[in-house]
Protein backbone atom coordinates (compact mmCIF):
# COMPACT_ATOMS: atom_id res chain seq x y z
CA UNK A 1 0.00 0.00 0.00
CA UNK A 2 2.70 2.47 0.99
CA UNK A 3 4.77 1.48 -1.96
CA UNK A 4 1.20 2.42 -4.48
CA UNK A 5 1.23 5.84 -2.49
CA UNK A 6 4.56 6.20 -3.59
CA UNK A 7 4.44 5.49 -7.03
CA UNK A 8 1.11 7.68 -6.83
CA UNK A 9 2.84 10.55 -5.36
CA UNK A 10 6.13 9.92 -7.89
CA UNK A 11 3.86 10.12 -10.99
CA UNK A 12 1.90 13.47 -9.29
CA UNK A 13 5.27 15.53 -9.06
CA UNK A 14 6.18 14.17 -12.50
CA UNK A 15 3.03 15.62 -13.99
CA UNK A 16 2.94 18.79 -11.52
CA UNK A 17 6.69 19.59 -10.48
CA UNK A 18 6.79 22.50 -7.42
CA UNK A 19 7.39 26.02 -8.29
CA UNK A 20 10.41 26.94 -7.97
CA UNK A 21 10.60 30.02 -6.65
CA UNK A 22 12.43 33.74 -7.63
CA UNK A 23 12.57 37.09 -7.05
CA UNK A 24 11.41 39.93 -9.40
CA UNK A 25 12.80 43.31 -8.53
CA UNK A 26 13.39 46.14 -10.31
CA UNK A 27 16.79 45.68 -10.67
CA UNK A 28 16.15 42.08 -12.39
CA UNK A 29 14.30 43.72 -15.03
CA UNK A 30 16.58 46.71 -16.01
CA UNK A 31 19.06 44.25 -15.62
CA UNK A 32 17.62 42.56 -18.59
CA UNK A 33 16.32 45.57 -20.19
CA UNK A 34 19.30 48.14 -20.41
CA UNK A 35 21.36 46.23 -22.13
CA UNK A 36 19.19 44.96 -24.33
CA UNK A 37 17.45 48.66 -24.87
CA UNK A 38 20.96 50.09 -25.87
CA UNK A 39 21.51 46.63 -28.26
CA UNK A 40 18.24 47.38 -30.09
CA UNK A 41 18.71 50.92 -30.44
CA UNK A 42 21.42 49.91 -32.21
CA UNK A 43 19.72 48.12 -34.74
CA UNK A 44 17.37 51.29 -35.85
CA UNK A 45 20.40 52.78 -36.62
CA UNK A 46 20.98 50.70 -39.62
CA UNK A 47 17.87 51.88 -41.08
CA UNK A 48 18.30 55.62 -40.60
CA UNK A 49 22.50 55.39 -41.85
CA UNK A 50 21.22 53.35 -44.59
CA UNK A 51 18.52 56.20 -45.25
CA UNK A 52 21.08 58.93 -44.32
CA UNK A 53 23.59 57.45 -46.47
CA UNK A 54 21.34 57.36 -50.09
CA UNK A 55 19.35 60.81 -48.60
CA UNK A 56 23.08 62.51 -49.71
CA UNK A 57 22.61 61.34 -53.02
CA UNK A 58 19.73 63.71 -53.24
CA UNK A 59 17.75 61.04 -55.09
CA UNK A 60 13.91 60.55 -53.92
CA UNK A 61 13.87 57.20 -56.36
CA UNK A 62 16.68 55.93 -54.45
CA UNK A 63 15.03 56.72 -51.11
CA UNK A 64 11.99 55.11 -52.82
CA UNK A 65 13.87 52.14 -53.67
CA UNK A 66 15.56 51.38 -49.81
CA UNK A 67 12.15 52.01 -48.78
CA UNK A 68 10.89 49.30 -50.54
CA UNK A 69 13.33 46.85 -50.23
CA UNK A 70 13.75 47.32 -47.04
CA UNK A 71 10.15 46.23 -46.46
CA UNK A 72 10.39 43.41 -48.67
CA UNK A 73 13.84 41.94 -46.95
CA UNK A 74 12.05 42.60 -42.89
CA UNK A 75 8.84 40.49 -44.66
CA UNK A 76 11.30 38.01 -45.74
CA UNK A 77 13.56 37.73 -42.36
CA UNK A 78 10.58 38.95 -39.89
CA UNK A 79 8.22 35.87 -41.07
CA UNK A 80 11.25 33.57 -39.63
CA UNK A 81 11.86 35.70 -36.46
CA UNK A 82 9.95 32.72 -34.18
CA UNK A 83 13.98 31.23 -34.27
CA UNK A 84 14.46 34.48 -32.14
CA UNK A 85 11.40 34.65 -30.12
CA UNK A 86 10.64 30.70 -30.04
CA UNK A 87 13.95 30.26 -28.92
CA UNK A 88 13.68 32.89 -26.09
CA UNK A 89 10.59 31.24 -24.57
CA UNK A 90 11.33 27.49 -24.26
CA UNK A 91 15.30 28.20 -23.42
CA UNK A 92 13.87 30.76 -20.37
CA UNK A 93 11.01 27.80 -19.47
CA UNK A 94 13.71 24.76 -19.71
CA UNK A 95 15.87 27.27 -17.27
CA UNK A 96 12.61 27.96 -14.71
CA UNK A 97 12.80 23.91 -14.75
CA UNK A 98 16.65 23.82 -14.31
CA UNK A 99 17.28 21.79 -17.20
CA UNK A 100 20.60 22.98 -18.65
CA UNK A 101 20.68 20.20 -21.41
CA UNK A 102 17.22 20.87 -22.84
CA UNK A 103 18.22 25.03 -22.93
CA UNK A 104 20.82 24.05 -25.43
CA UNK A 105 19.27 21.32 -27.30
CA UNK A 106 16.61 24.77 -28.05
CA UNK A 107 19.41 26.39 -29.66
CA UNK A 108 20.57 23.89 -31.78
CA UNK A 109 17.24 22.75 -33.05
CA UNK A 110 16.88 26.52 -34.02
CA UNK A 111 19.95 26.61 -35.34
CA UNK A 112 19.77 24.29 -37.59
CA UNK A 113 15.94 25.42 -38.88
CA UNK A 114 18.01 28.91 -39.43
CA UNK A 115 20.50 27.76 -41.66
CA UNK A 116 17.95 25.24 -43.66
CA UNK A 117 15.56 28.31 -44.02
CA UNK A 118 18.56 30.41 -45.13
CA UNK A 119 19.91 28.61 -47.85
CA UNK A 120 16.56 28.35 -49.27
CA UNK A 121 15.64 32.31 -49.12
CA UNK A 122 19.17 32.96 -50.91
CA UNK A 123 17.79 30.60 -54.20
CA UNK A 124 14.69 32.58 -53.62
CA UNK A 125 15.89 36.16 -54.32
CA UNK A 126 14.72 36.99 -57.62
CA UNK A 127 11.02 35.68 -56.77
CA UNK A 128 11.29 37.67 -53.78
CA UNK A 129 12.35 41.10 -55.92
CA UNK A 130 9.61 40.11 -58.60
CA UNK A 131 6.76 39.71 -55.45
CA UNK A 132 8.05 42.80 -54.30
CA UNK A 133 7.96 44.50 -57.47
CA UNK A 134 4.39 43.02 -58.28
CA UNK A 135 2.62 44.15 -54.89
CA UNK A 136 4.08 47.74 -54.21
CA UNK A 137 4.17 48.99 -57.93
CA UNK A 138 6.88 51.01 -57.98
CA UNK A 139 8.21 53.70 -60.66
CA UNK A 140 10.73 52.09 -63.12
CA UNK A 141 13.97 53.92 -61.18
CA UNK A 142 12.32 52.59 -57.46
CA UNK A 143 12.31 49.42 -58.83
CA UNK A 144 15.97 49.74 -60.56
CA UNK A 145 17.12 50.30 -56.64
CA UNK A 146 14.80 48.00 -54.42
CA UNK A 147 16.54 44.92 -57.12
CA UNK A 148 19.77 46.10 -55.96
CA UNK A 149 19.10 46.44 -52.23
CA UNK A 150 17.18 42.89 -52.32
CA UNK A 151 19.59 41.00 -54.55
CA UNK A 152 22.61 41.73 -52.91
CA UNK A 153 21.50 41.71 -48.62
CA UNK A 154 19.17 38.74 -49.23
CA UNK A 155 22.53 36.90 -49.65
CA UNK A 156 22.91 37.34 -45.78
CA UNK A 157 20.06 35.04 -45.17
CA UNK A 158 21.73 32.03 -43.60
CA UNK A 159 23.13 34.50 -41.24
CA UNK A 160 20.54 36.57 -40.33
CA UNK A 161 18.75 33.82 -38.97
CA UNK A 162 21.34 32.01 -37.22
CA UNK A 163 21.84 35.52 -35.76
CA UNK A 164 17.75 35.36 -34.40
CA UNK A 165 19.11 31.75 -32.67
CA UNK A 166 22.41 32.93 -31.27
CA UNK A 167 20.02 35.99 -29.91
CA UNK A 168 17.44 34.27 -28.77
CA UNK A 169 19.46 31.53 -26.84
CA UNK A 170 21.10 34.39 -24.79
CA UNK A 171 18.16 36.39 -24.17
CA UNK A 172 16.34 33.11 -22.90
CA UNK A 173 18.83 32.82 -20.06
CA UNK A 174 18.71 36.41 -19.29
CA UNK A 175 22.01 37.51 -20.31
CA UNK A 176 21.30 41.15 -21.87
CA UNK A 177 25.00 42.06 -21.53
CA UNK A 178 25.55 39.27 -23.83
CA UNK A 179 22.93 39.74 -26.33
CA UNK A 180 24.35 43.38 -26.11
CA UNK A 181 27.75 42.24 -27.40
CA UNK A 182 26.67 40.34 -30.06
CA UNK A 183 24.25 42.84 -31.20
CA UNK A 184 27.16 45.90 -31.13
CA UNK A 185 29.06 43.85 -33.12
CA UNK A 186 26.60 43.21 -35.53
CA UNK A 187 24.81 46.41 -36.37
CA UNK A 188 28.59 48.17 -35.18
CA UNK A 189 29.67 46.79 -38.50
CA UNK A 190 26.89 46.88 -40.69
CA UNK A 191 26.67 50.80 -39.73
CA UNK A 192 30.47 51.60 -40.39
CA UNK A 193 30.43 49.30 -43.49
CA UNK A 194 27.22 50.76 -44.95
CA UNK A 195 29.18 54.35 -44.97
CA UNK A 196 32.19 52.70 -45.93
CA UNK A 197 30.60 51.09 -49.07
CA UNK A 198 27.73 53.73 -50.13
CA UNK A 199 29.57 56.89 -49.41
CA UNK A 200 33.08 56.59 -48.93
CA UNK A 201 33.84 54.00 -51.61
CA UNK A 202 30.51 55.57 -53.81
CA UNK A 203 28.86 52.42 -53.93
CA UNK A 204 25.59 54.06 -53.28
CA UNK A 205 22.78 51.67 -52.31
CA UNK A 206 24.99 48.50 -53.41
CA UNK A 207 27.07 49.79 -50.19
CA UNK A 208 24.41 50.10 -47.87
CA UNK A 209 23.12 46.00 -49.13
CA UNK A 210 27.03 44.96 -48.69
CA UNK A 211 26.91 46.58 -45.77
CA UNK A 212 24.88 44.69 -43.79
CA UNK A 213 25.53 41.25 -45.38
CA UNK A 214 29.05 41.78 -43.65
CA UNK A 215 27.57 43.30 -40.37
CA UNK A 216 25.37 39.70 -40.68
CA UNK A 217 28.68 38.03 -40.84
CA UNK A 218 30.70 39.80 -37.81
CA UNK A 219 27.35 38.99 -35.51
CA UNK A 220 27.47 35.54 -36.42
CA UNK A 221 31.40 34.61 -35.53
CA UNK A 222 30.84 36.48 -32.49
CA UNK A 223 27.80 34.91 -31.52
CA UNK A 224 29.45 30.86 -32.02
CA UNK A 225 32.75 32.95 -30.17
CA UNK A 226 30.71 33.23 -26.94
CA UNK A 227 28.82 29.80 -27.05
CA UNK A 228 30.94 26.90 -28.44
CA UNK A 229 33.47 27.74 -25.44
CA UNK A 230 30.38 27.25 -23.16
CA UNK A 231 28.52 24.39 -24.64
CA UNK A 232 31.59 22.60 -24.38
CA UNK A 233 32.66 23.00 -20.55
CA UNK A 234 28.96 22.37 -20.18
CA UNK A 235 28.79 19.03 -22.00
CA UNK A 236 27.22 19.34 -25.46
CA UNK A 237 24.15 17.70 -25.80
CA UNK A 238 23.45 14.11 -27.08
CA UNK A 239 22.35 13.75 -30.71
CA UNK A 240 19.73 11.68 -29.53
CA UNK A 241 18.07 14.21 -27.48
CA UNK A 242 17.78 16.65 -30.42
CA UNK A 243 16.76 14.14 -32.85
CA UNK A 244 13.67 13.22 -30.31
CA UNK A 245 10.96 14.54 -32.44
CA UNK A 246 8.49 15.18 -29.94
CA UNK A 247 10.33 18.50 -28.55
CA UNK A 248 11.49 18.93 -32.02
CA UNK A 249 7.04 18.88 -33.05
CA UNK A 250 6.31 21.29 -30.06
CA UNK A 251 9.10 23.58 -31.33
CA UNK A 252 7.51 23.99 -34.93
CA UNK A 253 4.47 23.74 -33.11
CA UNK A 254 5.08 26.92 -31.73
CA UNK A 255 7.22 28.33 -34.00
CA UNK A 256 4.72 27.85 -37.11
CA UNK A 257 2.45 30.62 -34.95
CA UNK A 258 4.76 32.99 -34.41
CA UNK A 259 5.55 32.71 -38.11
CA UNK A 260 1.97 33.41 -38.91
CA UNK A 261 1.76 36.06 -36.48
CA UNK A 262 5.35 38.09 -37.73
CA UNK A 263 4.02 37.86 -41.55
CA UNK A 264 0.92 39.11 -40.68
CA UNK A 265 2.90 42.39 -38.79
CA UNK A 266 5.07 42.87 -40.80
CA UNK A 267 2.82 42.70 -43.47
CA UNK A 268 0.82 45.20 -42.10
CA UNK A 269 3.89 47.56 -42.47
CA UNK A 270 4.24 46.69 -45.93
CA UNK A 271 0.92 47.79 -46.94
CA UNK A 272 1.45 51.03 -44.92
CA UNK A 273 3.93 51.64 -47.40
CA UNK A 274 2.24 50.35 -50.72
CA UNK A 275 -0.80 52.58 -49.49
CA UNK A 276 1.54 55.51 -49.06
CA UNK A 277 3.23 54.79 -52.29
CA UNK A 278 -0.16 55.81 -54.12
CA UNK A 279 0.18 59.54 -52.85
CA UNK A 280 3.92 60.00 -55.13
CA UNK A 281 7.00 59.55 -54.56
CA UNK A 282 7.60 62.18 -52.29
CA UNK A 283 5.29 60.93 -49.80
CA UNK A 284 6.70 57.48 -49.64
CA UNK A 285 10.09 58.47 -49.11
CA UNK A 286 8.30 60.80 -46.26
CA UNK A 287 6.85 57.79 -44.44
CA UNK A 288 9.85 55.57 -44.74
CA UNK A 289 12.04 58.68 -43.01
CA UNK A 290 8.85 58.93 -40.30
CA UNK A 291 8.77 55.09 -39.78
CA UNK A 292 12.91 55.32 -38.91
CA UNK A 293 11.11 57.32 -35.76
CA UNK A 294 8.63 54.29 -34.83
CA UNK A 295 11.25 51.50 -35.30
CA UNK A 296 13.38 53.67 -32.90
CA UNK A 297 10.55 53.80 -30.40
CA UNK A 298 9.79 50.04 -30.97
CA UNK A 299 13.38 48.67 -30.52
CA UNK A 300 13.73 51.11 -27.35
CA UNK A 301 10.84 49.75 -25.60
CA UNK A 302 11.90 46.49 -26.81
CA UNK A 303 14.22 46.14 -24.12
CA UNK A 304 11.48 45.74 -21.61
CA UNK A 305 9.56 43.39 -23.97
CA UNK A 306 12.56 41.12 -23.94
CA UNK A 307 12.43 41.50 -19.61
CA UNK A 308 9.19 40.70 -19.74
CA UNK A 309 9.83 37.59 -22.49
CA UNK A 310 12.89 36.00 -20.06
CA UNK A 311 11.08 36.66 -16.42
CA UNK A 312 7.48 35.10 -18.13
CA UNK A 313 8.83 32.39 -19.82
CA UNK A 314 11.36 31.72 -16.39
CA UNK A 315 8.24 31.65 -13.89
CA UNK A 316 5.95 29.61 -16.53
CA UNK A 317 8.90 27.37 -16.49
CA UNK A 318 9.29 27.70 -12.88
CA UNK A 319 5.49 27.40 -12.15
CA UNK A 320 5.71 30.21 -9.64
CA UNK A 321 2.81 32.95 -10.61
CA UNK A 322 3.79 35.89 -8.06
CA UNK A 323 7.03 35.87 -10.40
CA UNK A 324 4.65 36.24 -13.66
CA UNK A 325 2.15 38.89 -12.35
CA UNK A 326 4.91 40.90 -10.99
CA UNK A 327 6.97 41.01 -14.17
CA UNK A 328 3.88 42.08 -15.46
CA UNK A 329 3.70 45.10 -13.68
CA UNK A 330 6.92 46.32 -13.66
CA UNK A 331 7.63 45.97 -17.31
CA UNK A 332 4.10 47.67 -17.30
CA UNK A 333 5.20 50.44 -16.03
CA UNK A 334 9.15 50.96 -16.97
CA UNK A 335 7.54 50.54 -20.64
CA UNK A 336 4.74 53.17 -20.33
CA UNK A 337 7.22 55.75 -18.43
CA UNK A 338 9.69 55.23 -21.44
CA UNK A 339 6.85 55.46 -24.15
CA UNK A 340 5.85 59.25 -22.68
CA UNK A 341 9.45 60.30 -22.84
CA UNK A 342 10.28 59.07 -26.42
CA UNK A 343 6.71 60.52 -28.01
CA UNK A 344 7.54 64.06 -26.32
CA UNK A 345 10.99 63.88 -27.42
CA UNK A 346 10.12 63.60 -31.03
CA UNK A 347 7.33 66.00 -30.58
CA UNK A 348 10.05 68.51 -29.47
CA UNK A 349 12.99 67.32 -31.61
CA UNK A 350 11.61 65.07 -34.92
CA UNK A 351 12.17 68.15 -37.22
CA UNK A 352 16.13 67.91 -36.37
CA UNK A 353 15.67 64.18 -37.10
CA UNK A 354 13.88 64.46 -39.73
CA UNK A 355 16.56 67.33 -41.16
CA UNK A 356 19.21 64.55 -40.14
CA UNK A 357 17.93 61.80 -42.61
CA UNK A 358 17.46 63.26 -45.28
CA UNK A 359 18.44 66.52 -47.55
CA UNK A 360 15.79 66.68 -49.57
CA UNK A 361 13.65 69.59 -49.02
CA UNK A 362 10.32 68.08 -51.30
CA UNK A 363 10.74 65.26 -48.99
CA UNK A 364 11.50 67.15 -45.25
CA UNK A 365 8.51 69.38 -45.91
CA UNK A 366 6.06 66.31 -46.57
CA UNK A 367 7.33 64.44 -43.24
CA UNK A 368 6.95 67.13 -40.82
CA UNK A 369 3.29 67.64 -41.64
CA UNK A 370 2.81 63.91 -40.31
CA UNK A 371 5.27 63.71 -37.85
CA UNK A 372 3.06 64.08 -34.95
CA UNK A 373 1.18 60.85 -35.96
CA UNK A 374 4.86 59.02 -35.94
CA UNK A 375 5.98 60.26 -32.43
CA UNK A 376 2.72 59.10 -30.72
CA UNK A 377 3.51 55.69 -32.26
CA UNK A 378 5.41 54.88 -28.67
CA UNK A 379 1.90 55.52 -26.48
CA UNK A 380 -0.10 53.71 -28.54
CA UNK A 381 2.11 50.48 -29.40
CA UNK A 382 3.91 50.18 -25.45
CA UNK A 383 0.83 47.52 -24.64
CA UNK A 384 1.55 46.08 -27.75
CA UNK A 385 5.44 45.24 -27.23
CA UNK A 386 5.15 44.75 -23.39
CA UNK A 387 1.92 42.00 -24.25
CA UNK A 388 4.34 40.24 -27.05
CA UNK A 389 6.81 39.95 -24.20
CA UNK A 390 4.43 38.30 -21.91
CA UNK A 391 3.29 35.97 -24.57
CA UNK A 392 6.38 35.05 -26.19
CA UNK A 393 8.00 34.29 -22.67
CA UNK A 394 5.23 31.89 -22.16
CA UNK A 395 4.65 30.62 -25.42
CA UNK A 396 1.26 31.13 -25.94
CA UNK A 397 1.89 31.76 -29.87
CA UNK A 398 -1.67 30.49 -30.92
CA UNK A 399 -3.08 33.19 -28.80
CA UNK A 400 -0.58 35.55 -30.32
CA UNK A 401 -1.68 34.53 -33.71
CA UNK A 402 -4.96 34.91 -33.38
CA UNK A 403 -5.36 38.63 -31.72
CA UNK A 404 -2.94 39.52 -34.08
CA UNK A 405 -4.91 38.05 -37.00
CA UNK A 406 -7.77 40.07 -34.96
CA UNK A 407 -5.95 43.35 -35.04
CA UNK A 408 -5.06 43.17 -38.60
CA UNK A 409 -8.77 42.97 -39.65
CA UNK A 410 -8.98 46.48 -37.95
CA UNK A 411 -5.99 47.57 -39.23
CA UNK A 412 -7.30 47.12 -42.98
CA UNK A 413 -11.00 48.02 -42.14
CA UNK A 414 -9.27 51.47 -40.52
CA UNK A 415 -6.71 51.84 -43.35
CA UNK A 416 -9.40 51.50 -46.56
CA UNK A 417 -11.77 54.28 -44.67
CA UNK A 418 -9.48 56.36 -43.08
CA UNK A 419 -7.03 56.77 -46.13
CA UNK A 420 -10.26 57.35 -48.46
CA UNK A 421 -11.41 59.94 -46.24
CA UNK A 422 -8.43 61.87 -45.00
CA UNK A 423 -5.23 60.83 -47.50
CA UNK A 424 -1.55 60.08 -45.91
CA UNK A 425 -3.34 61.28 -42.45
CA UNK A 426 -5.14 58.31 -42.11
CA UNK A 427 -2.55 56.30 -42.96
CA UNK A 428 -1.31 56.84 -39.88
CA UNK A 429 -4.24 56.75 -37.76
CA UNK A 430 -4.95 53.77 -39.13
CA UNK A 431 -1.43 52.52 -37.94
CA UNK A 432 -2.39 53.60 -34.35
CA UNK A 433 -5.60 51.74 -34.10
CA UNK A 434 -3.77 48.49 -35.62
CA UNK A 435 -1.45 48.89 -32.55
CA UNK A 436 -3.88 49.96 -29.79
CA UNK A 437 -6.24 46.51 -31.13
CA UNK A 438 -2.86 44.44 -31.14
CA UNK A 439 -2.52 45.70 -26.94
CA UNK A 440 -5.83 45.73 -25.84
CA UNK A 441 -6.97 42.16 -27.14
CA UNK A 442 -3.95 39.98 -26.05
CA UNK A 443 -4.29 42.11 -22.41
CA UNK A 444 -7.86 41.10 -22.01
CA UNK A 445 -6.85 37.43 -22.93
CA UNK A 446 -3.68 37.32 -20.67
CA UNK A 447 -5.74 37.24 -17.35
CA UNK A 448 -7.13 33.71 -18.50
CA UNK A 449 -4.29 32.00 -19.55
CA UNK A 450 -2.32 32.83 -16.26
CA UNK A 451 -5.06 31.64 -14.43
CA UNK A 452 -4.97 27.92 -16.48
CA UNK A 453 -1.60 28.04 -16.37
CA UNK A 454 -0.77 28.35 -12.51
CA UNK A 455 -4.28 26.02 -11.60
Amino acid sequence: MRAMSFAAESHESRQAPRPRSFAVTNRLVLSIAVPMTFAYLTTPLIGITGTAVVGQLGDAALLGGLAVGAIALDIVFATFNFLRSGTTGLVAQALGRGDAQEEQAVFWRAFAIALAIGLMLVAAAPLVVEATGWFVGPSPEVAAAMATYVGIRIMSAPLALSNYAVLGYVLGRGEGTTGLVVQAVLNGVNIGASILFGLVLGWGIAGVAWGAVLGELAGFLAGLAILLPRFRRAGMVSRARLADPVPFVATLGVNRDIMIRSFVLIGSFALLTRQGAHFGTVTLAANAVLMNIFLFCGYFLDGFATAAEQLAGRAIGARYAPAFYRTVRLTARWGFGLAFVLSAFFLVFGGHFVALVTTAQDVRAVAMDYLPWAALTAVSGVLAFQMDGVFIGATWSRDMRNMMLVSFALYVAALWSFGTSFGNHGIWAALHVFLLARGLSLLAIMRVRARAAFA
